[in-house]
């Protein structure tokens, strides 16, 4: 049985009987008014974070979420996106698609300004998604990229990026590992159908992503995920895992590179009302700049003892300099 194959069973069984610790959401689920959220979808909400953003969601954007678990966060764009077809879930399990739609059904009845029709559940692969070129605004998923292993990871960014609208936003939720993890947890087909040892360190998947094309990226959230501890997975060392939050915009790749936003912020404390460093980029006194990574590097290499470039959040909400 391949790990794929493993996945697939692994959530036909969670669509069944729903798995609240199948996965540890990080964040809590947004709450807006007049939103009701039926308790099968919280238990069914298999992320590790939310790709779910007011932000990105203004002049009711074409949404496809791959992965649908239990349409919750489906509940959430149809929010902002309220016309017929404008949230497009695709899902490879039947099963999840089954329960999907009734727990859609559900809050259509707990909601007065939801219709199913907002809505188009479809049976699809996320390495051959259902959709046609430059129709979407938005795509997502939650902690299902990291279970693919790398050649069908590429396949999963280049569907998203074909499917995306130029400028169109890709906004994912999975978890990073930064440390090692052996070779035979990361063959392990039931854990890495699990979420737990797919995860590969950031600086690996954001090169991933902009290898395929997005032109910005954006880290938005880093937070504690799970640990494989030695007393209960077969390793020798405690292996600490984050769940990460980014959105890549398919912009154009610039000839020095991508942008990359990890929370740095350029600060001038020179002696004239502001600095322009005659690439763009005008800092005023003491006003933190949000600067990508690639900015960030040019500015210290300038050596000015008059310009403070600070270190990544790891949180980025936009705004900036590019």
């Amino acid at each position: 049985m391949g790990y794929l194959e493993t996945t697939q069973n692994i959530y036909t069984k969670a669509a069944a009987t729903p798995d609240v610790g199948l996965c540890c959401t990080t964040s809590p689920a947004w709450a807006f008014p007049g939103l009701k959220i039926p308790g099968k979808m919280l238990d069914m909400d298999y992320g590790c974070g939310s790709t779910v953003n007011p932000r990105d969601l203004v002049n009711n954007p074409k949404v496809l979420y791959v992965g649908v678990g239990g349409g919750m966060e489906l509940l959430q764009f149809a929010y902002f996106s309220r016309e017929k077809g404008n949230v497009i879930g695709v899902d490879v399990v039947d099963k999840m698609l089954e329960v999907c739609a009734k727990n859609l059904a559900t809050a259509a009845r707990q909601n007065e300004w939801f219709k199913n029709e907002f809505i188009e559940l479809r049976r699809g692969d996320a390495l051959n998604l259902p959709v046609d070129d430059n129709s979407i605004d938005l795509t997502a998923q939650n902690c299902l990229f990291n279970i693919f292993k790398e050649h069908d990871l590429k396949k999963a960014l280049a569907e998203m990026y074909r499917v995306l609208k130029p400028h169109g936003r890709l906004v994912l939720s999975d978890p990073i590992c930064d440390d090692t993890i052996p070779d035979h947890l990361r063959e392990d087909e039931q854990l890495r159908g699990l979420c737990l040892s797919g995860a590969l360190p950031l600086k690996d998947y954001l090169k991933l992503i902009t290898d395929t094309g997005f032109g910005t990226i954006e880290i938005r959230a880093r937070r504690p995920y799970r640990i494989l501890d030695t007393k209960h997975y077969d390793t020798d060392h405690n292996i600490y895992i984050e769940s990460v939050e980014i959105c890549a915009i398919k912009d154009p790749v610039k000839p020095d590179g991508p942008c990359v936003f990890t929370g740095k912020t350029a600060i001038y404390i020179g002696d004239d009302e502001y600095f322009d460093d005659g690439d763009g980029h005008i800092m005023y006194y003491n006003k933190p700049l949000a600067v990508c990574d690639k900015t960030a590097g040019h500015l210290s290499a300038l050596n000015r003892d008059d310009i403070v470039i600070t270190p990544s959040t790891w949180f980025y909400d936009g705004s900036g300099c590019c």
